[in-house]
């Protein structure tokens, strides 16, 4: 099978590897990027020194900058940020290659607050089956080839089931799974929550405060996941519970090091200048607030992490504010 990865950020990159190494000659990989002189620096230094430069590229690795010999493919993996889904998605249909497609991107998108499977029915409806693949999973990890599960989520359930016994391998298992909305919904949401679990750690609260925001972070994703169609046991699973605990703990997640480093009093465009990468859950905290406030759905927790974000209140009075509301019945929809 040949795939095609589009996107070589540090994601991007370490799919390509471990479907390179992993996949034991099974698939033909190639990684596209949309930037030129980045695809020649990719040739000549064999890593991706930009966004992954401790890992080797294999030499069996093909690597473009044109996207019509990148879609000579089976199979495309779109890893680009959200923000990036819908342009690529037009640039893959002006190729005109009918080419069914698997999107990493979390979060969503700007301005529309769509989920991706929402933009890929608006531009890709019709052309080839869709869907996404998502799960704990950092990307260092995956490229140096350490176990890992994704799920694959298609609202064509038999696409969904053969394209993930396809990518299947004993260090990178690929679940099946036909609840896209509840694999988005997690996927997106716990990025906010990770920022709040890294204010928390930053500020010292100890394991007990950051285990409170895992588990009423998980009850405001459920219930937004569920107001908007998603399923419970998708919440519970490795894009519900499995994501969120890994990013809300992990140091290698760029939502956590955001949350630590607002704790230490820094601004948040410096933030952003000093990680270098995307961080989704900025960007997408603005977005649920807003879908939560049109399906009438209480998120106390991302509401506070929008009013840090931006509108400017420090993350202890945030944090206090969030302490001190009233006591209920523990439950999802509580």
């Amino acid at each position: 099978m040949k795939i095609a990865v589009l996107g070589a950020g540090a994601w991007g990159t370490a799919l390509a590897i471990n479907l390179t190494i992993n996949s034991n000659s099974r698939h033909k990989i190639i990684l596209w990027t949309k930037d030129p002189d980045h695809c020649v620096e990719l040739v000549q230094q064999h890593t991706n020194r930009r966004f992954l430069p401790d890992f080797l590229l294999p030499d069996s690795l093909q690597l473009t900058s044109d996207l019509n010999v990148a879609v000579d493919a089976d199979l495309a993996l779109i890893v680009v940020p959200t923000a990036g889904l819908r342009e690529t998605l037009r640039a893959i249909v002006a190729c005109g290659k009918a080419i069914p497609v698997i999107w990493g991107g979390k979060g969503f998108e700007s301005q529309s607050a769509k989920l991706p499977y929402q933009v890929a029915q608006e531009e890709y409806a019709g052309v080839a089956p869709y869907g996404v693949l998502s799960g704990p999973s950092f990307a260092q990890e995956v490229a140096q080839g350490l176990p890992a599960a994704l799920t694959l989520a298609s609202n064509d359930e038999e696409f969904s089931r053969k394209t993930a016994m396809q990518l299947h391998a004993s260090l990178l298992r690929v679940y099946s799974s036909n609840d896209i909305i509840g694999v988005e919904t997690g996927g997106a949401i716990k990025n906010v929550i990770t920022i709040a679990a890294g204010i928390s750690d930053g500020m010292g609260l100890g394991h007990n405060a950051r285990a409170a925001l895992i588990t009423r972070g998980l009850a405001e994703i459920s219930r937004l996941g569920l107001k908007l169609g998603g399923s419970i046991e998708t919440f519970m699973g490795l894009t519900g519970l499995g994501d969120l605990v890994l990013t809300c703990t992990g140091d290698l997640s760029r939502n956590r090091q955001v949350g630590l480093m607002l704790a230490e009093g820094k601004s948040l465009p410096d933030i952003l200048q000093e990680l270098g990468h995307i961080a989704e859950g900025v960007y997408t905290a603005r977005e649920v607030l807003k879908l939560s406030q049109e399906l009438d759905v209480e998120m106390p927790i991302t509401q506070a992490i929008c009013s840090i974000l931006h509108d400017g209140v420090p993350p202890k009075k945030a944090l206090e504010a969030l302490l001190n509301r009233e006591p209920k019945t523990e439950g999802i929809f509580s």
